[in-house]
């Protein structure tokens, strides 16, 4: 179930990267329990991002077209803090990251 909620999201995408918040390496945990509550530990590049209210609503459109999910939680969390080489190999190369 991790991965199928993983790929939901994949298509969470930063508007301001172009790159999507898995490959970003933002989120850190996924969680499904079986009331079907999906708890998403992730973090944001920066304290105070003002692209927070966007990435939430994005991930619970994406997450809640899953059969299973019921419910979608959110834990935004800033340890470990995000850096850039928690981020994908593709993630890397797309932003011409070496």
């Amino acid at each position: 179930m991790q991965e199928k909620i993983l790929g939901a999201l994949e298509t969470v995408i930063d508007p301001e990267l172009g790159i999507d918040i898995v490959n970003l390496g933002l989120v850190y945990e996924v969680e499904l329990d079986d009331d079907g509550l999906c708890t998403i530990k992730m973090t944001l590049t920066t304290m105070g991002c003002p692209l927070t209210d966007y990435l939430s609503d994005s991930i619970n459109t994406a997450v809640m077209k899953l059969p299973e999910v019921e419910d979608v939680e959110i834990d935004l969390v800033w340890y470990p803090q995000w850096n850039p080489e928690m981020m994908s190999r593709y993630a890397r190369i797309s932003l011409g990251i070496g």
